[in-house]
């Protein structure tokens, strides 16, 4: 037996994923969190492409965050999300597993043959010799701040504007 509040929140569930998924598909800016081998978080802010479920990043292979990856998978995600002109921008952030791609990758390649990634490998990005690509899966659980929060709600209790959503 389903009371209405379980109603409600499954309905606002799908609508805040659904929401995230529009807002997600057209920023292009991220931090990316990866973690050294000696365990200390390494952060960098970088253009993304979200394609199929899974942000991809075209990076070189020598660089700090594509040697974290392939020594260890486990990365973190943040999103900033700008609506009002003041205040701390909302925000989307989650955990994810992540795959350093040659260039040469059939996954890449078909990416690229079809336009994917083009927001991420213009001004002569394909032509850098070390090129490779980072593929981050979401982990299932989403988290966002504000976004989803009717705004009189966010302004009496900013400390509750996180929400939590099942991404699919």
């Amino acid at each position: 037996m389903t009371n209405a509040a379980t109603v409600k929140q499954s309905a606002s569930s799908i609508r805040l994923r659904e929401q995230l998924k529009k807002i997600i598909s057209r920023r292009s800016y991220c931090t990316l969190a990866s973690a050294t081998p000696d365990g200390k978080p390494h952060a960098v802010g970088i253009m993304y492409k979200f394609v199929d479920g899974a942000f991809y990043f075209a990076t070189g292979s020598d660089t700090k965050k594509a040697k974290n990856v392939q020594r260890n998978p486990n990365v973190a995600i943040c999103i900033p999300v700008r609506k009002y002109p003041v205040g701390p921008p909302f925000s989307i952030q989650f955990t994810g597993t992540a795959a350093s791609l040659s260039r040469e990758d059939a996954e890449i390649v078909a990416l690229l043959k079809a336009g994917k990634l083009k927001s991420i490998t213009g001004f002569g990005v394909l032509n850098e010799p070390d090129l490779c690509f980072i593929k981050v899966k979401p982990a299932p659980k989403i988290h966002t701040y504000g976004i989803g929060v009717p705004l009189r709600e966010l302004l009496k209790a900013p400390a509750h504007a996180d929400r939590t959503v099942v991404f699919d």
